[in-house]
């Protein structure tokens, strides 16, 4: 097995060992790097020079048997809506295509402190609005596994570079299931933490209730390091948490529930069989397996296209051409920001600002926004009830396989159910992660999520990643892994 194939841990302990060293592997990613990007896209921006001096440095470090952590000389891609301080940070918008961030974000503070080797910026949906990647002013990003099909969105760009190998692991972003939806379909782990365990600061908003950064990897363990290495309080940000984390029994003793709205109409056999694969595998494994029912889960999607638009409608307020980003010329101020906004947003972004404009709009405020905000509460009051039965949920974590390149475009209602899985445990802030499983007919990857309550994340990585051993996924998309 090549380097870069292994979990982060088995490629510490070879640094560790010094049968290679971390600018080798650094070598290879960059190699394969320069074989799949001109086709693939994942990156908007690649970073191979500016890191030439950080990875002789992690070598040194290792040899002197200094180093700073299991991410050491590890190289890590960085999706483009989070701040690196001194580079460009442009949400795959006009409107930010010439903003170049003055800090840089808590997570990535965090992984400074380990000498994490950034790869790049990845490509994803203008400002996280989408599920495919094809939102990007900066074109398309392709899967790995077949480049007519989109990688998943909005952290498409991530997945690809990680499957493609040209990255280790990456940092995305998940609104609605934006880390775990592309994770599924690239045959990888994604992994949205409890909502407030991971600081937002640095995070450019879409939906500020909603948004949190989380890892996309090859393993569950590698998952678990990344998580480790950026999750804590954060005075900077004001939903930050600091409550401790809590435990679930040990995993022999679990009880695990399949939640019955999301294994109908809607969901693809092939995503089905993959949930009954896990229940099988679990039963095998003494754990008890049963069907829990969710009814407001099909209200999930009318619930966050109010919630989500209402929140980016507020927080893209300020991009108006007046202090940074994008700046139109107009003959009064008025235009000149008509103009500006016209010009830097694409067609998915205005349309998601106009919904949540007319949400929030005198007269229509009771209606719409305050009604979605009460069947949130009672959708979170429905998963306290469940998990008072049992520890974990399962589902499939999309309802089909990735789907071609420009198969949905011009259908947005199509394209907002493949996050129909995803989107309720960001409605109710809770743990939540995909892991690969299994291939559809066509070959393509499908992935199974698994949900816990809140702040257990840690039980969640080790009951997902006794899973993940059971089903021993080893496929690769063969066209980039050699």
């Amino acid at each position: 097995m090549r380097i870069e194939n292994k979990s982060i841990r088995e490629i510490n302990s070879l640094f560790q060992k010094k049968e290679i060293k971390p600018s080798e592997l650094y070598k290879q990613v960059f190699e394969n790097t320069a074989q799949s990007e001109s086709v693939l896209h994942a990156h908007l921006k690649l970073f191979e020079e500016d890191n030439l001096n950080k990875v002789k440095l992690s070598d040194e470090r290792y040899i002197k048997n200094k180093s700073l952590g299991l991410l050491d000389g590890i190289p890590i891609a960085i999706k483009d809506n989070i701040n690196l301080k001194g580079y460009e940070t442009t949400c795959s918008s006009k409107m930010l295509s010439n903003y170049i961030s003055p800090y840089s974000a808590t997570v990535i503070n965090k992984l400074d402190e380990q000498q994490v080797l950034y790869t790049g910026k990845t490509n994803l949906d203008e400002f996280a609005m989408g599920s495919s990647t094809e939102n990007s002013a900066y074109g398309l990003t392709r899967n790995p596994w077949n480049t007519e099909c989109v990688p998943g969105g909005s952290s498409g760009g991530s997945a690809a570079s990680v499957a493609a190998r040209s990255s280790i692991a990456a940092l995305g972003s998940d609104t609605g299931g934006s880390i775990r939806q592309p994770a599924s379909f690239c045959g990888l782990v994604g992994f949205k933490p409890t909502y407030g365990t991971v600081s937002r600061f640095g995070l450019i908003a879409f939906a500020s209730s909603l948004d949190q950064i989380g890892p996309i990897t090859k393993y569950v363990d590698d998952t678990r390091i990344i998580y480790h290495s950026i999750r804590g309080f954060d005075p900077k940000d004001a939903t930050s948490v600091s409550d401790k984390p809590v435990i679930i029994p040990s995993n022999k003793t679990a009880k695990v529930g399949v939640i019955k709205e999301l294994m109908e109409e809607g969901v693809s056999e092939d995503a089905k069989n993959e949930v009954e694969k896990i229940i099988k595998l679990l039963k095998a494994q003494g754990i008890e397996v049963i069907e829990v029912s969710l009814p407001l889960i099909k209200l999930a999607i009318s619930i966050y296209y109010l919630i989500a638009p209402a929140e980016c409608s507020a927080n893209l307020a300020r991009f108006d051409g007046v202090r940074y980003g994008l700046r139109a010329d107009g003959k009064t101020s008025y235009e000149m920001m008509e103009r500006t906004r016209a010009q830097g947003f694409g067609s998915e972004v205005k349309r998601r600002i106009l919904l949540g404009t007319y949400a929030l709009s005198a007269g229509y405020f009771d209606a719409y926004y305050g009604k979605a905000l009460l069947a949130r509460k009672k959708m979170i009051d429905e998963f306290n009830q469940i998990f008072k039965q049992v520890d974990y949920l399962i589902s499939p974590t999309t309802p089909t396989q990735a789907f071609k390149a420009g198969e949905k475009t011009s259908n947005p209602l199509e394209m907002y159910m493949s996050d129909l899985c995803t989107i309720p445990a960001n409605l109710a802030g809770l743990p939540s992660i995909s892991i690969p499983t299994g291939l559809s007919k066509e070959k393509l990857p499908l992935g199974v999520q698994i949900i816990s309550k809140a702040l257990t994340d840690d039980s969640l990585l080790d009951f997902s990643e006794m899973i993940e051993k059971e089903v021993a996924f080893k496929e690769e998309p063969s066209d980039w892994i050699k």
